[in-house]
């Protein structure tokens, strides 16, 4: 196992993912439950507790047609586990004070469900786990690529990003999709360069890939989808000698998703056709994906993101000019935001162009990093320092404006 080494860099981006969690925790606590987060507490928990559903439906919410099951199962795990231990305690309880005749699971999934506390930061505190483990993710991606002056402007501009914390404080299979395809594409990539390597390092990373492959696609297959094609195309650049085994690595990694996914569906047939008859698939490049992402309402159409911005605009601006910051690192997040911007779902709503976040905040990371090593090193310090503190301010103000 590698020696884990916890010195001053970990402790300052662990201790700016604390800070986003606090973000997270401050909107979440003036939050009230919507019939959405009633709905995923619902739904999850009848999957997870196995009631008896309506006939021919998955659940009593439907069919969940388009609607990947990660997010519902994230939303009711948490109401699962305290009932269970409510129910653990019904034993060293008198009978007549018991919440559960006889001490059992069965009757309907919501008995004791007035005994249940904290209800909202139960239902919404998984999805902010996963965009706490996404920002460490984007942290260590960034800083093994571009050191640590581009991890921590990336993390930073993450940690501070508006959108990020309206996703993450909030049931919905966008903020779990977003986690699983930056996952994916960057597990490809450390199996594409185990494989210049003996092949007992493989393994390990094509499990990884495998079950990043499936968790993606248990949140939403059209993620999981774009996320398999740039794999195989990043795979391919990287691989060099060895690259008749790509497709064999992605081919095996692909049947293992699928049991991945069909493990959330509890391994019923029926419900689990609902992945290849729901649609949730199906897209389109249009115009009005990016509109989406800069238009008036979109990401770039509201002043709390004026500093990404304009830290987007010095990093193209870098990259167009400066040819020290055309290489791979660069590249390949760059060319998986633009290939997400103009994607349009036709089926379900949802936000592809705001899955392209983390690599957006990479490909600015690396750009700054490049400058970071010229002689404009001060001046581009300055710059960073700016944005980040700029960003910080916008985006700590606006936090009331996040709860709904």
């Amino acid at each position: 196992m590698p020696r884990i080494q916890i010195g001053r860099p970990q402790r300052l981006a662990a201790l700016l993912l604390l800070i986003f969690f606090g973000e997270c925790l401050w909107v979440v606590g003036h939050q009230k439950l919507s019939t959405t987060d009633y709905r995923f507490a619902r739904c999850g928990r009848e999957m997870w507790e196995r009631p008896s559903p309506l006939a021919g439906y998955f659940t009593t919410c439907g069919n969940l047609n388009g609607d990947g099951t990660f997010a519902y199962r994230a939303a009711g795990l948490p109401l699962t586990l305290q009932r269970l231990t409510l129910l653990a305690a019904d034993h060293f309880r008198a009978p007549a004070n018991r919440l559960y005749e006889g001490s059992s699971l069965n009757g309907s999934t919501w008995e004791a469900r007035h005994e249940l506390a904290s209800v909202i930061y139960l239902i919404h505190l998984p999805f902010v786990i996963f965009a706490v483990w996404l920002g460490g993710g984007l942290w260590w991606v960034s800083r093994r690529l571009f050191g640590n002056e581009g991890g921590f402007l990336a993390l930073g501009l993450y940690c501070f990003c508006p959108a990020v914390i309206a996703m993450a404080v909030t049931p919905n299979n966008d903020v779990l999709a977003m986690w699983g395809l930056y996952g994916l594409i960057y597990a490809a990539m450390g199996v594409a360069h185990a494989m210049q390597g003996p092949r007992r390092k493989w393994r390990p990373r094509i499990v990884l890939l495998t079950l990043a492959l499936g968790l993606t696609a248990a949140a939403h297959v059209l993620a999981a989808i774009a996320g398999f094609f740039a794999s195989l195309i990043f795979m391919l650049h990287l691989a060099d000698r060895r690259r008749s085994y790509v497709m064999q690595i992605l081919i095996f990694s692909a049947i293992g998703a699928l049991i991945v996914l069909f493990a959330f569906y509890g391994f019923h047939l029926a419900a689990f056709s609902y992945v290849f008859t729901g649609g949730a698939a199906r897209f389109w490049f249009s115009l009005a994906g990016i509109r989406s992402f800069v238009g008036a309402r979109g990401f770039a159409g509201t002043m709390l993101n004026v500093p990404i911005l304009i830290a987007t605009a010095v990093a193209g601006l870098l990259y167009i000019g400066a040819p020290r910051s055309r290489y791979f690192g660069n590249t390949a997040p760059l060319l998986v935001f633009l290939a997400l911007a103009p994607i349009v779902t036709t089926q379900t709503v949802t936000a592809p162009s705001l899955w392209a976040l983390p690599f957006l905040f990479t490909f600015i990371g690396g750009a700054f990093s490049d400058a970071l090593e010229t002689g404009y090193r001060k001046l581009f310090l300055v710059l960073t320092g700016t944005i980040l503190a700029a960003q910080a301010m916008v985006c700590l103000t606006a936090l009331p404006l996040l709860m709904r």
